[in-house]
């Protein structure tokens, strides 16, 4: 992660989802000689984009510099990319273009308070704010009791602040955590690739996957598989010390926090069940708890 290379990138992007695909499920005919490569072939995608297959190769070489976005828009058609996987591919494109490419570490910016009010208000709904590196930048008290493990100092970064990637890859208590950590390591490992497609240059997001990919074999697999997600939501499930199971819905959701987006996520419980029950007494221990315990720095890099 020494050098930024939106080159190679693009090319492990469109390689992979080239190789998902098969000739039936595009509508082509299989042909009858041995296939050297899993799923298309480059002049298969080619045709089904409407271009050259020299064109074709050349972007899959990583040269997206120029490219309008209708041709690129046809290309996601022909891969069949999800709304995700074309926001990053664009996203890819974008940073490809002239410009200064320079490593930079984000300004640092304040929560707003209201921000805090809000986050504080949500008493029966655990609620945090997170960057694009899945830095936490403020919370409420029952997303504190919920991710304690996180906020004891597990999960936190060079620079104090909880991350939940470093939390879900180097502590080796998430794995009891999420009753499904390998969906929750999938789903932290494709937010912080799309992460990396808006903001390339952003070293603290390259510092980051740089550690995860030294210390974490988990992610490194994931990472190399170039999957994406924007946004996301639905169902968790959490095995938690103080209150036991936790099957919660959860919605993220943007949040503009100084030049930056940034997420807002909710967990919340199902009305009339034993996880609203153990919702209700997990904010119950967290409200007679200490306000001042692990409580994340107003101030964030971006």
């Amino acid at each position: 992660m020494d050098d930024v290379d939106n080159r190679s990138d693009i090319r492990d992007f469109l390689a992979t989802r080239r190789a998902r695909l098969t000739p039936e499920q595009v509508g082509l005919a299989a042909g009858g000689t041995r296939r050297r490569v899993p799923g298309l072939r480059r002049e298969e995608v080619a045709v089904l984009a409407g271009v050259s297959t020299e064109w074709y190769a050349r972007l899959e070489k990583g040269h997206i510099s120029g490219v309008s976005d209708d041709v690129l828009q046809a290309v996601c058609v022909a891969l069949r990319l999800s709304d995700d996987e074309r926001t990053y591919l664009l996203d890819l494109a974008r940073a490809a273009r002239p410009g200064d490419r320079a490593p930079r570490r984000r300004r640092a910016v304040d929560v707003p308070p209201p921000v805090q009010w809000m986050l504080d208000a949500m008493t029966m709904s655990a609620a945090f704010v997170s960057n694009g590196r899945l830095d936490v930048v403020a919370s409420n008290p029952l997303a504190r009791a919920l991710y304690a493990g996180a906020f004891a100092g597990a999960g936190a970064g060079p620079r104090g602040q909880v991350n939940l990637a470093r939390f879900a890859f180097l502590d080796p208590a998430a794995h009891s955590f999420y009753e499904d950590w390998d969906t929750a390591a999938d789903t932290t490992a494709a937010l912080l690739r799309a992460e990396a497609g808006r903001d390339p240059d952003d070293r603290a997001l390259r510092e980051l996957v740089g550690d995860l990919s030294t210390l974490s074999p988990e992610f490194r697999t994931r990472w190399a598989a170039h999957d994406v997600r924007i946004r996301h939501g639905g169902v968790k499930r959490f095995r938690h010390l103080d209150v036991g199971p936790l099957e919660l819905t959860y919605q993220s959701l943007a949040l503009p926090v100084g030049a930056h987006e940034h997420a807002l996520a909710v967990y919340t419980a199902e009305p009339g069940t034993t996880s609203e029950d153990r919702l209700r007494l997990l904010a119950s221990l967290a409200a007679t708890a200490s306000p001042t315990a692990a409580v994340p720095p107003a101030s964030t890099p971006g």
